[in-house]
C-alpha cells in the first residue's frame, strides 16, 4: 500500500520535533511504500539536508512555509467574486462566538458553524486548483477589506468589532501564512513533478495537526482519501499556550509562555478562532486520530474531536541504547540525584534547587548532577540564574585555605567527560528527578525507566499515565514534596531496586519502537480495507491489472469496525424456516401404518 506522509518542519530533515519517530516508522514498515509531502519551516532546516530515506520512500515532495513568493496568477472577475465570497465566509466564522454547549459538546448551531468554515476552506482550496494559486488573492486589499467587513457585521465578536487597521492586517497575514498549503501542486492525480500527487496514495498519515494536516484535508476532498492524524503534541494546545489563550478547565499544570501574549486582543482572538475551527474540521474528517497519550486526548475531545475515532498509540522509542545500564542498576551511586533535560524556564530548576538545599539537610552526602544545554536564549538566560542560585544556597566549602571547595550541585552536557552519553548520565544516580510545570509526554522519563531507575516526578501533562504506579508523583512548584518523595527513596534502596524494575518493564512493554510500528501497521490496513478503491494500474500495453491494487484495499464497507458483525451463511430461499428434524426409515414406516 501507499503512504502519504504528511509532515511539518520534521521528517525527512535532519532537524526536526518528529524527524526521529517518523524514521523509525518508515523503516519499521518496510512491507509499504511512502510518499513524503514536507513542509519546512525555515531555510536554515532547508540547507542542514535530509536524513538517509530508507528504499521504501520512493518520492520526496517539499515546500517551505517560511516563504511564500507571489504565484503571479491574475484572477478574473468570476475568479475574484469566487475569492471575495469565500474568504468572507471564512472570516465571518472565525468572527462569530463558540456555538458549543455548556458541556463543551457541539450543537445544532456548532455544527452549521462548522460546515460555514468547512465551505470557506475547501472553496478556497478548489479556486486555488482552477486558477493556479492563491499568495496574491491572500495578500491583496480584497481580503483586508472582506475580513473588516467580517469584522464590523452584526453578532460579531466584540472583540473583533474592535479590531483596527493594524490588526485587520496582522490577522490578515496570519491567515496568509497558515493558508499557503491551499496554492500547493500536490493535489492531482499526477503531480506537476511528474510523479504522482496525493491523489494517487492509498492513506494519508499526517504526523501533526496545523499546516501539516491540510494536504490531508484536501487530498479527502478532492480524492477521498482516508486521512490519518497523529498528535503526540496538540497543535492547538500549543498556540492556545504561546498566546495566553488557553480555556480554563484544560489548563491545569500548564502555564503559558509570553511569545505571542503580547498581541492586540483582536489578533489573539481570531487567529485562536482559526486555529480552533481548523482543528475541529481536521478532527472531523480524519479517519482516526491517534493522540500519544491521555493528556493530549483530553485535548482533542474538548477541541471537537469523535472519541470514536481517537486510538492512543505511545510513541516509541528505541530501548537497546538503555539496555546495558537497565541490567547492572546496582553500579548507580546511591547519594546521588540526575536531572536531564533541556534547560528552560518550564523545568522549574528553581524549585528544585530549593528542594535540594532541604535534601541536604536530611542527607548531607547528597549530589544533584544537573545534565542538559540550554534551550534558545531563553534558556541560556534561565541556566545562568540556575548557576547563580546555586551558588548562592551551596558555597564552595574547603577543608583548608589551600584547597579547592566543592559544590554539590553540578551543570553538565551530554558529550562532556563526566556524561559521554545519555545512558551514562542516567545511569550516573540512583534517582532521576523530573521537575516540570509544563511536560506533554515526558522523553526522559521513559528513559529513565528504561534505565531502571527510581523516579520523583511532578504530576503535569502524561507523567501519571506513564509512570503509573512505579514512581512517586508529586505536585507542581511544590519543593517540600519534591524533598520528602527525594528522602524517601535516597533512605530506601530496597524501595528504590523493587520500583526501578518495575519502572523498566512497564516501559519495555508500551514504549518501545516496535510495539508503536505494529499498532500503526494495523490501523493502515484497517482504514485502507474501509476506503473505495480509486486507483486503477494499467501495464504497458494498456490493459488493466486487476490485482496490482493490495487486496486489502478491495473491501468496501465498515468491515473492521468496533460494531462490525460477520453475517451468517444463509441458505436458499425454499429452505427458509426451521429445520425439519430427520426421522429414521423404521419409524417414518411405523408412522405411515
Amino acid at each position: 500500500m501507499r503512504i502519504g506522509l504528511l509532515t511539518e518542519g520534521g521528517y525527512p530533515y535532519l532537524s526536526g520535533d518528529a524527524a526521529l519517530w517518523c524514521d523509525r516508522l518508515v523503516r519499521g514498515l518496510g512491507q509499504h511504500e511512502f510518499d513524503v509531502y514536507a513542509l519546512s519551516r525555515a531555510e536554515q532546516q532547508e540547507e542542514a539536508g535530509w536524513v538517509e530515506l530508507p528504499p521504501q520512500v520512493s518520492r520526496v515532495h517539499t515546500a517551505p512555509l517560511w516563504k511564500a513568493e507571489d504565484d503571479g496568477v491574475t484572477y478574473g472577475r468570476r475568479a475574484r467574486r469566487r475569492f471575495a465570497e469565500s474568504y468572507g465566509e471564512l472570516a465571518a466564522a472565525l468572527c462569530e462566538g463558540d456555538s458549543s454547549d455548556s458541556a463543551g459538546s457541539p450543537g445544532a448551531a456548532a455544527t452549521a458553524q462548522a460546515d460555514r468554515f468547512a465551505n470557506a476552506l475547501y472553496g478556497l482550496a478548489e479556486l486555488a486548483r482552477d486558477e493556479g494559486g492563491l499568495v496574491g488573492a491572500l495578500r491583496s486589499e480584497g481580503a483586508v477589506r472582506a475580513l473588516e467587513r467580517a469584522c464590523r457585521a452584526p453578532g460579531a465578536l466584540r472583540t473583533a468589532r474592535e479590531a483596527r487597521v493594524p490588526e485587520l492586517l496582522a490577522v490578515a497575514a496570519h491567515l496568509e501564512r497558515a493558508l499557503r498549503p491551499l496554492s500547493l501542486h500536490w493535489y492531482e492525480d499526477e503531480g506537476a513533478d511528474g510523479g504522482e500527487g496525493l491523489g494517487a496514495v492509498d492513506l494519508c498519515h499526517a504526523t501533526s495537526g496545523g499546516a501539516a494536516a491540510l494536504p490531508g484535508l484536501l487530498a479527502r476532498h478532492f480524492f477521498e482519501v482516508p486521512l490519518l492524524v497523529t498528535e503526540y503534541g496538540v497543535r492547538l494546545r500549543t498556540h492556545y499556550l504561546s498566546s495566553g489563550t488557553a480555556p480554563a478547565p484544560e489548563a491545569s499544570g500548564s502555564a503559558p509562555s509570553g511569545g505571542a501574549a503580547s498581541a492586540a486582543p483582536a489578533v489573539r482572538a481570531l487567529v485562536a478562532a482559526f486555529h480552533n475551527r481548523l482543528a475541529a474540521e481536521v478532527y472531523r474528517q480524519a479517519a482516526c486520530v491517534t493522540p500519544g497519550n491521555t493528556h493530549a486526548r483530553r485535548w482533542q475531545e474538548r477541541c471537537g474531536a469523535d472519541r470514536a475515532k481517537l486510538r492512543t498509540v505511545y510513541p516509541g522509542m528505541e530501548a537497546s541504547r538503555f539496555a546495558e545500564v537497565g541490567d547492572s542498576c546496582d553500579t548507580a551511586d546511591p547519594h546521588t540525584l540526575v536531572w536531564v533535560g533541556r534547560v528552560e524556564p518550564a523545568k522549574d530548576l528553581v524549585s528544585l534547587l530549593h528542594a535540594f538545599a532541604e535534601i541536604r539537610k536530611e542527607e548531607p552526602r547528597t549530589r544533584l548532577r544537573i545534565v542538559g544545554a540550554a534551550a534558545g536564549a531563553e534558556g541560556q538566560a534561565y541556566l545562568g540564574h540556575c548557576k547563580v542560585l546555586a551558588a548562592q544556597l551551596f558555597p564552595d566549602e574547603a577543608d583548608g585555605p589551600h584547597a579547592v571547595g566543592d559544590n554539590p550541585v553540578s551543570f553538565e552536557e551530554i558529550g562532556g567527560p563526566e556524561a559521554p552519553t545519555l545512558a551514562e548520565a542516567y545511569a550516573a544516580g540512583a534517582v532521576v528527578v523530573l521537575s516540570s510545570v509544563v511536560e506533554g509526554f515526558p522523553v526522559g522519563l521513559v528513559e529513565a525507566m528504561f534505565c531502571g531507575r527510581a523516579t520523583v516526578s511532578t504530576d503535569v501533562g502524561a507523567v501519571v499515565e506513564v509512570i503509573g504506579g512505579t514512581g512517586l508523583v508529586v505536585p507542581p512548584r511544590n519543593p517540600r514534596a519534591l524533598t520528602e518523595a527525594c528522602v524517601a527513596l535516597l533512605r530506601d534502596p530496597e524501595r528504590r531496586a523493587r520500583l526501578g524494575a518495575a519502572a523498566r518493564a512497564r516501559a519495555l512493554e508500551l514504549f518501545t519502537v516496535e510495539q508503536n510500528v505494529t499498532a500503526f501497521h494495523g490501523i493502515y490496513l484497517e482504514l485502507v480495507s474501509q476506503a473505495p478503491v480509486r486507483r486503477f494500474v494499467f501495464d504497458d500495453d494498456g490493459e488493466p491489472r486487476p490485482f496490482a491494487v493490495p487486496a486489502e484495499a478491495c473491501l468496501a464497507g465498515h468491515w473492521t469496525g468496533p460494531d462490525a458483525r460477520v453475517p451468517a451463511r444463509r441458505g436458499p430461499g425454499w429452505a427458509a424456516g426451521p429445520p425439519v428434524r430427520g426421522t429414521s426409515p423404521i419409524a417414518a414406516t411405523e408412522g405411515a401404518r
